[in-house]
C-alpha cells in the first residue's frame, strides 16, 4: 500500500527508457516525481533504482517529443516543461559514428551526440589532428547521391565492404580532455616541410594516440586513384540545379547530433565548408594539406567546379605522377629517420606559400604610394545583334579603377569611359597555347552587369593586370603587400600551363605505368583515347616534375583556387519581387546572384558593403541591407535558409581571424552571427 501523503496533489509518475547493455535488467522505469525536482535529482533517483554500478558520467536525459537534451541539471522539471506525458530516454552524451574523409576514406569514432555541431567538429578536428576546425562542418549526403549509390550496390555482385579507420579508442572521443594527439600549439614543427611526414621529435606522441604511424599516413598521404569505373558511377551534378543539391545538406552548427536526427553508427561527410584556408603551414598541416587536396581532386573530377581542358591537364599532371606517385614512395619511408635538414633551410622550403599572401617588405611606400600601371591593351565589348568589336585603346589603372584612352597622347585629358572594379567579378579568359591571354570584368550596374573583355599582349602583362583587377575587386589597390604575390601566383600557374612536347618524356606513354583515366573527368575519357590523354598528362607534367609532394599538393591548390567558380556554393532561392527561381552563389567574400538557365551571373553584392542582415522566420526569408540603400530579400527553395544565413554570418566571423591571435575561437561570436533567433 502507498500512503496518501506519497500521493501529495504535486507528485506524478515520469517514465525514463535506460539505453543500457544489460539484458537481464530491465529498460523501462517509472519514476515518482514533483515539478520542483531538478534534473540532476531524476538522474540521481534513476540511478539508484537501476542497481547497476557502472560509469553513469556520459549519461544525461534525451526528451524524445521535443527533440532536445535536458543538460541543465540544475533546472527543474516545472522550468523544463516536463510534464507526466513525457517520454524521457538516459542515453549516453557520446556515441560512435561513421565519418566520410575529403580523401573519400571513412573513419569511425566517438563523437558527442549532445554538444552543438560546431563544438563536435572541433573535437573530431583535435582526433584527426587538422588545425583550424572552423573551417569545416558536417554535411548529410544528398537524395541523389545515396539513390546512385544504392544502384550501384545492386547491379554489382560482390556484396561491398568499406575499408574503415577505427579510432574509437581516442582519448578525446571517450569524452575525456586526454592528450589532443599530434594537434600542436606550439611552434615545434609536427610535420616534415618536404615530404608531409611526421617529424621524428613527435613519433612518441603516437603512443597516447589513436592516430598511429599507419592511421596518420592515411590521412597524411594521397591514397591510390580509382578506377575509370568507380568514377562513372559516382554521383556529378550536370547543372547548377544538381551543384545546389550538394550544398542542401549542411547540418546546423547551433544544434546537436540528436537534434538534427542524426542516430549512433549513421555516416556524414566531414568536408571544408568555408573556402577560406587560413595559415596553411606544412610543418603543422599536413593532414589539413592533404584533406584540402583532397577535396579540390573530388572536385574536379566529379565536375563540381568547371574548369578549361588546359586547366583539367594540368591537374591532371599534378595528381598523375606527382602526388599519387611521391605519396606511394613516401609512404615506404621509414618514419623514424632523423631529419638532418636545417630549421633555416626548412623554413624557407617551408614555401611560406601561405595561399593568400606575403609579407609586407616596404610598409612606408606602401602607404604613400599607389603604384599605377599603363600599357596598350585591346578592349572587347560583346554586341547583342552583331559581332565582338575588337579596338586597341591605351588604358591606366589606378586605385581600383580602369580608364582608356583613344591613345598614349590623350592621356592628359578625359578617359573615353572609366570603369569602376569595385565589387566586380573577374574570370581569367586564357589559353596559353592559342597564346590569348583575356581579362573578362562583369562589372555591376543599375541594371545587371556590364560584360568587358581586356585582351593582353603577353604572360607579364596578363600577370600584372589580372593581379590589379583581383585586387581591386576586392576593394584594394596595388599598394597592398598581397599585389606582388598575387603577380607571382598567376605566373606560376601560366608556367605550368606553358608546356612543350618533350620527345624523350612521351616517345612512348604505354611503358609507362598509368590510367589516364583515372585522373581526368569522365567527360574527357569520352573525348579522347587513352594514349592521346596519356600524352597530354605527360606533356604538361614536364612543368611539374621537379616538386616535392607538399609544394605538389600545394600547387594543385592553389591552381583550384584561381578557377572562376572556386568556393562557390549554390542554392536556388526566389527573389521578393521576382516571378521565377534564381541560383545565390555564395562566396568568401560576396553572393552572386545566376541566371538558372544561361548560368550569367546578373549582380553581385559584396559583404564588405553589408549593413545587416536577418531572417524573417516564420516565412523563412533572408533579408540583407546594403550600401547605398540596397536592399534584397529572398526565400530558399533548395534548403533550409538557415544554412545560408549560417554560411553568411561564418564567412564574416572567419575574417575576423588574425595570426596574432592564438588558436582559440570566439564561440559566441560564431553563434551570435550564425545562429539566428529561432
Amino acid at each position: 500500500m502507498i500512503s496518501s501523503n506519497e500521493y501529495g496533489s504535486h507528485s506524478w509518475e515520469l517514465l525514463v527508457t535506460v539505453d543500457h547493455q544489460h539484458e537481464e535488467v530491465q529498460k523501462e522505469f517509472l519514476l515518482r516525481v514533483t515539478g520542483d525536482l531538478h534534473i540532476g535529482g531524476v538522474m540521481l533517483k534513476l540511478v539508484e533504482q537501476i542497481k547497476i554500478p557502472q560509469d553513469w558520467s556520459d549519461y544525461a536525459l534525451w526528451w524524445e517529443q521535443k527533440k532536445c537534451w535536458l543538460l541543465k541539471t540544475h533546472w527543474t522539471l516545472d522550468k523544463c516543461g516536463v510534464q507526466a506525458d513525457a517520454k524521457l530516454f538516459f542515453t549516453t552524451q557520446h556515441k560512435m559514428l561513421r565519418l566520410r574523409l575529403p580523401n573519400m576514406k571513412t573513419v569511425r569514432l566517438k563523437v558527442s551526440f549532445s554538444s552543438m555541431v560546431f563544438r563536435a567538429v572541433s573535437d573530431i578536428c583535435k582526433i584527426l589532428n587538422i588545425r583550424r576546425s572552423e573551417e569545416l562542418s558536417l554535411l548529410k549526403q544528398s537524395e541523389d547521391t545515396l539513390k546512385k549509390k544504392k544502384k550501384k550496390d545492386k547491379n554489382s555482385k560482390e556484396p561491398v565492404t568499406e575499408d574503415i579507420l577505427n579510432l574509437c579508442n581516442s582519448p578525446v572521443s571517450s569524452g575525456l580532455s586526454g592528450s589532443p594527439g599530434l594537434y600542436s600549439k606550439t611552434m615545434t614543427p609536427v610535420y616534415d616541410p618536404i615530404s608531409g611526414t611526421p617529424a621524428s621529435s613527435t613519433i612518441t606522441w603516437f603512443s597516447d594516440s589513436p592516430l598511429t604511424e599507419q592511421n596518420c599516413s592515411v590521412l597524411t598521404f594521397s591514397q591510390p586513384s580509382c578506377s575509370p569505373e568507380t568514377l562513372a558511377e559516382m554521383y556529378q551534378p550536370r547543372s547548377l540545379a544538381d551543384k545546389a543539391k550538394l550544398n542542401a545538406g549542411w547540418l546546423d552548427s547551433s544544434r546537436s547530433l540528436m537534434e538534427q536526427g542524426i542516430l549512433e553508427d549513421d555516416q556524414l561527410l566531414l568536408r571544408f565548408k568555408y573556402y577560406t584556408f587560413f595559415d596553411l603551414n606544412p610543418k603543422y598541416d599536413a593532414v589539413r594539406i592533404n584533406q584540402i587536396y583532397e577535396q579540390a581532386r573530388w572536385a574536379i573530377l566529379l565536375e563540381e567546379i568547371d574548369c578549361t581542358e588546359e586547366e583539367m591537364l594540368i591537374f591532371a599532371a599534378l595528381q598523375a605522377y606527382h602526388v599519387s606517385k611521391l605519396s606511394l614512395s613516401s609512404e615506404a619511408q621509414d618514419f623514424t629517420c632523423e631529419s638532418e635538414v636545417d630549421e633555416v633551410e626548412a623554413a624557407l622550403s617551408n614555401l611560406e606559400v601561405t595561399l593568400e599572401g606575403g609579407n609586407t617588405n616596404n610598409i612606408l611606400e606602401d602607404i604613400t604610394d599607389i603604384p599605377k600601371l599603363a600599357d596598350n591593351l585591346r578592349l572587347v565589348r560583346p554586341r547583342k545583334l552583331s559581332l565582338k568589336t575588337i579596338k586597341p585603346y591605351w588604358f591606366v589603372f589606378k586605385d581600383t579603377s580602369v580608364s582608356y584612352f583613344k591613345n598614349k597622347e590623350s592621356a592628359q585629358g578625359e578617359p573615353i569611359e572609366k570603369l569602376n572594379l569595385k565589387g566586380c567579378e573577374v574570370v581569367p579568359d586564357v589559353n596559353v597555347a592559342a597564346k590569348k591571354f583575356g581579362i573578362k570584368l562583369l562589372i555591376p550596374v543599375a541594371d545587371g552587369m556590364n560584360e568587358v573583355y581586356l585582351r593582353c599582349e603577353n604572360e607579364n602583362q596578363y600577370a600584372r593586370w589580372m593581379a590589379a583587377c583581383v585586387l581591386a575587386s576586392k576593394g584594394k589597390t596595388m599598394a597592398d603587400s598581397s599585389y606582388h604575390p598575387e603577380v607571382h601566383k598567376i605566373l606560376s600557374f601560366l608556367k605550368m600551363k606553358n608546356w612543350t612536347m618533350s620527345p624523350q618524356a612521351v616517345s612512348d606513354p604505354e611503358s609507362i605505368d598509368m590510367k589516364p583515366e583515372c585522373f581526368v573527368s569522365p567527360r574527357y575519357t569520352k573525348k579522347y583515347k587513352s594514349k592521346q590523354l596519356a600524352a597530354r598528362i605527360l606533356e604538361a607534367h614536364q612543368n611539374v616534375s621537379q616538386m616535392t609532394l607538399v609544394e605538389a599538393k600545394l600547387r594543385f591548390i592553389q591552381a583550384w583556387q584561381s578557377l572562376p567558380e572556386f568556393g562557390l556554393s549554390y542554392y536556388i532561392v526566389r527573389f521578393k519581387g521576382s516571378k521565377k527561381d534564381d541560383v545565390l552563389g555564395v562566396s568568401y567574400n560576396r553572393l552572386i546572384r545566376i541566371d538558372m538557365a544561361t548560368g550569367d551571373p546578373i549582380t553581385t553584392w559584396r559583404f564588405s558593403n553589408m549593413k545587416q542582415w536577418n531572417v524573417n522566420w516564420e516565412i523563412r526569408q533572408v533579408a540583407i541591407e546594403f550600401d547605398q540603400n540596397v536592399f534584397i530579400a529572398f526565400t530558399c527553395l533548395s534548403a533550409d535558409c538557415k544554412i545560408i544565413h549560417e554560411y553568411i554570418g561564418g564567412y564574416i566571423f572567419l575574417s575576423t581571424r588574425s595570426k596574432d591571435q592564438n588558436e582559440t575561437l570566439d564561440e559566441d561570436l560564431f553563434h551570435k552571427l550564425t545562429g539566428g533567433q529561432e
